[in-house]
């Protein structure tokens, strides 16, 4: 068994080159597989897709008889022969002889297989009218045996076909030569854009390098001027602020001294809300002696009330 393209395959014995009768009825060159008989088996995939059919198997189940149709795996096992190299050929790919492909053809809307249909049309009614069809011999045999000339309807509708994949060929060609020509204008705008980024970063760089001694410069100028750094105070302390006190003569009782003494932790860390009343039961002095001591912190300038909160409480405050 071999394939259509196999250049060791024996002369075909039909009086009608087979590749160019394929070609006529669907407007393809399809795959094709040859028995040592002379049958020929076409992939219904192909057909069907070059006949405008867009499910296989459904296709050959309404149209093709299965006497003319078969899997790949079988048509080899009745010639004892193994599956074919290349071309994606399958045990389990579905095949239709020339009777297959035939009615397939006759039953497809497209307008390739027209001229076909036409022509098996015009043999079904020579033969009802005269018993009979023949071709004319062809005046060159290339091959043994006699060749015959091929009707003249597969022959318009091969050269229609070829017409047409030679304008597709140029059509083709001609959207190539043009995507090569985008192509080089687009690598000719990406290397002057690329040249452009590069002059780009080079003026950048070189900005940056200016701005970079700009501001060192700058730092330099703000170094000479920030004034040298003074010694900080000691953080308050309560010690420290009684000192501050008694440096003032304030505490000049006992009683005065004792709130002092409350006051001054607190006062170290801000303003403070303060009761009389609990400086009182603290300092165990009465409440009227120590809002006396109070205001004498508040005459000598040692504190200073701030206000007070929601509920009245006075809040005080080194001034």
């Amino acid at each position: 068994m071999y394939e259509h393209n196999d250049t060791t395959r024996l002369p075909e014995r039909g009086a009608i080159e087979i590749s160019d009768f394929v070609y006529a009825a669907t407007g393809a060159r399809l795959r094709r597989l040859t028995t040592p008989d002379g049958e020929h088996w076409f992939p219904a995939v192909d057909v069907c897709k070059h006949l405008g059919y867009a499910h296989t198997g459904s296709t050959l189940r309404n149209l093709v008889d299965p006497a003319f149709q078969s899997p790949t795996g079988s048509v080899l096992l009745r010639h004892t022969s193994s599956i074919p190299a290349g071309q994606k050929w399958r045990r389990d790919m579905n095949l239709v002889n020339l009777h297959g492909l035939i009615q397939l053809v006759n039953g497809s809307s497209k307008p390739e297989s027209q001229p076909f249909k036409a022509w098996v049309s015009e043999v079904i009614v020579t033969i009802q009218r005269d018993g009979t069809y023949s071709l004319d011999p062809a005046p060159l045999q290339t091959t043994e045996g006699t060749s015959y000339v091929m009707p003249p309807q597969v022959v318009d509708a091969i050269v229609r076909l070829e017409e047409r994949n030679l304008r597709a060929d140029e059509a083709l060609a001609a959207a190539q030569a043009e995507h090569l020509a985008e192509l080089r204008r687009a690598n000719d705008e990406r290397s002057r854009v690329s040249e452009q980024l590069g002059t780009l970063t080079h003026r950048v760089t070189g900005v940056q390098d200016i701005l970079t001694r700009i501001a060192d410069a700058l730092d330099q100028i703000v170094d000479r001027m920030r004034p040298a750094p003074t010694p900080q105070d000691p953080p308050l302390t309560p010690q420290h602020l009684l000192a501050t006190w008694r440096d003032r003569n304030l505490v000049v009782t006992e009683d005065v001294h004792a709130v002092a003494a409350h006051l001054a932790p607190a006062l170290v860390h801000g303003p403070v809300a303060c009761r009389l009343e609990e400086v009182a039961a603290r300092t165990g002095l009465t409440l009227a002696r120590v809002h006396d001591c109070v205001r004498m912190l508040i005459k000598r300038g040692c504190v200073r009330q701030s206000g007070s909160v929601a509920d009245g409480v006075p809040v005080y405050t080194l001034p």
